[in-house]
C-alpha cells in the first residue's frame, strides 16, 4: 500500500514537472521577437527621424494586431541617435548588448550609418538601414575609400547612385549636356557627388563647375553664382534637410533662369513651405509615394501605398504633425523586409540575413524589391518617379 503511494506520488510529480515544463515552453514561444529601431529623434535630422519612429511604431502594430509572426509578437526597442555617429554607436551597442535584439532598422544619416557599419559586421545583426547613401552596403575599395563589408547591412531608401541615374535619363530627356554641380560637404553629399562624377559619361553629360557648402550654412549664393558664370544648362544639388530648401530661395534672389534639381531627399511639405515661392520649377527624383494618386491603377504599388496613406493620415493621424514625404515609407519597408524573413525562417539571425538578402518582389512603399547578394537594396530606377513643382505642389514632371 505504502509502495503503491509512492509511485502515485512520483508519478504526480513527475506528470506536473511536464506540466510546468509544457507551460514554461508556451511562456517561451510567445516572447516578443525584439528588433531595434534607432533615428535622429532629436538633432539636425529630427524632422525625419522623428515620424520615421512613428512609421516603424505602426507597421509593427500593424503586424501585432493581426497575429505577429508565428504567434509572437513584434518588440519595438527604440533608440535616439541624436544624428550623432558617437550616439549611434552607443545606441547599437545596447540593442547588442542589453536589449538582445535579433535584427535592427536605422538610423537616419549616412554618416552615423557609416559609423555603425563596422559594429554591424562584428556582431553580425542582421541591420535594414533607412539612410539615403551609397556607402553603407558598399564593399572593398573604391578608388582611395575601403568601405569594408556589408554582408549583414542592407537599406530601403534607394542607392544615391540609382537616384542620380534617374536625374540623369532626365536631364538627357531634357537634351541637357552641361551641369553644375553643388553638394554638402558630409557623407550623403559627398556621395551624391561621386556618383555624378561616375555615371555622366554615360549620358553624354560634362560638369562644368562644382562646389560644396556645410549642410549648417544658411546662405549658398556665393557657390552658386560661381556655378553659374559656368555657363552650365542645370544646377544639380545634393543635400537633405533645410539646406536644400535654402539653396533653392538663393537660386531664385539670385535671378538664375538655370533649372535647378535636387536629390531624392527632399520631396515632402517641408521643402515646399521652407522654400515657398522660390521652388517654382525646382525638379526632383521621389519615391512614388510623393505621387501615388498621379499613378495608373495598373501600377502594383498603388493599393499599397493607399492603404499606407490611410493608416498614417486617417487612423494615426500623423500627417497633422508630420505630413508625409518621400522618407516616410522606409521604415515601412524595413520592418516589413525584417518581418517577411523572420516568418520564412525564424527568429535565428544568420537565417534571418540569408532571407533578407534573398528578397524577392516585395512590393513595398519605395520600390518593389529584389535583393541579391551583390545589391543589398535591390531597387532600380523605376522604383523612381520626376517630380517637378507646380503652383506650389508635386507634380509627375513631363
Amino acid at each position: 500500500m505504502i509502495r503503491s503511494m509512492k509511485l502515485i506520488f512520483l508519478a504526480s510529480i513527475v506528470s506536473l514537472v511536464w506540466i510546468l515544463a509544457a507551460l514554461g515552453h508556451g511562456a517561451w514561444a510567445q516572447e516578443p521577437i525584439k528588433i531595434g529601431a534607432f533615428f535622429a529623434l532629436s538633432g539636425p535630422a529630427a524632422s525625419i527621424g522623428a515620424p520615421t519612429k512613428l512609421v516603424a511604431q505602426m507597421v509593427v502594430d500593424k503586424i501585432n494586431q493581426e497575429g505577429g509572426i508565428q504567434g509572437r509578437k513584434i518588440e519595438l526597442v527604440t533608440g535616439d541617435t541624436e544624428g550623432e555617429p558617437t550616439k549611434a554607436v552607443m545606441v547599437f551597442k545596447r540593442f547588442v548588448t542589453v536589449d538582445n535584439v535579433v535584427a535592427v532598422i536605422g538610423p537616419t544619416r549616412t554618416d552615423t550609418g557609416m559609423a555603425v557599419k563596422k559594429q554591424v559586421e562584428q556582431e553580425r545583426i542582421p541591420t535594414v538601414m533607412t539612410v539615403g547613401g551609397d556607402p553603407v552596403i558598399l564593399e572593398g575599395k573604391h578608388g582611395a575609400m575601403d568601405f569594408g563589408t556589408a554582408r549583414y547591412v542592407f537599406k530601403t531608401p534607394q542607392r544615391s547612385s540609382v537616384a542620380v541615374a534617374k536625374v540623369l535619363q532626365h536631364l538627357k530627356k531634357l537634351d541637357v549636356t552641361r551641369i553644375a554641380v553643388l553638394t554638402a560637404s558630409d557623407g550623403f553629399g559627398r556621395d551624391g557627388g561621386r556618383w555624378l562624377e561616375k555615371l555622366r559619361p554615360d549620358f553624354g553629360i560634362e560638369i562644368v563647375g562644382n562646389e560644396q557648402f556645410n549642410p549648417a550654412d544658411v546662405d549658398m549664393k556665393s557657390q552658386l553664382t560661381k556655378l553659374a558664370a559656368r555657363d552650365p544648362q542645370a544646377i544639380v544639388c545634393w543635400t537633405i534637410g533645410p539646406a536644400g530648401a535654402i539653396v533653392s530661395k538663393n537660386h531664385h534672389a539670385l535671378g538664375l533662369e538655370i533649372p535647378l534639381i535636387q536629390c531624392h531627399g527632399l520631396p515632402g511639405p517641408t521643402y515646399l513651405e521652407l522654400a515657398g515661392p522660390a521652388s517654382e520649377g525646382d525638379l526632383m527624383p521621389s519615391t512614388k509615394l510623393m505621387a501615388w494618386e498621379q499613378l495608373p491603377d495598373s501600377d502594383p504599388q498603388k493599393p499599397v501605398i493607399a492603404e499606407f496613406v490611410r493608416l498614417y493620415q486617417e487612423v494615426y493621424r500623423f500627417h497633422e504633425q508630420y505630413p508625409i514625404n518621400t522618407h516616410s515609407g522606409y521604415a515601412w519597408d524595413a520592418i516589413m523586409i525584417l518581418a517577411k524573413a523572420i516568418e520564412q525562417v525564424g527568429a535565428d539571425r544568420e537565417k534571418i540575413r540569408d532571407a533578407v538578402e534573398n528578397t524577392r518582389n516585395y512590393i513595398g512603399i519605395s520600390g518593389i524589391y529584389n535583393l541579391t547578394p551583390e545589391d543589398h537594396n535591390g531597387l532600380d530606377t523605376d522604383s523612381m518617379v520626376m517630380l517637378q513643382v507646380r503652383d506650389g505642389k508635386f507634380v509627375l514632371a513631363d
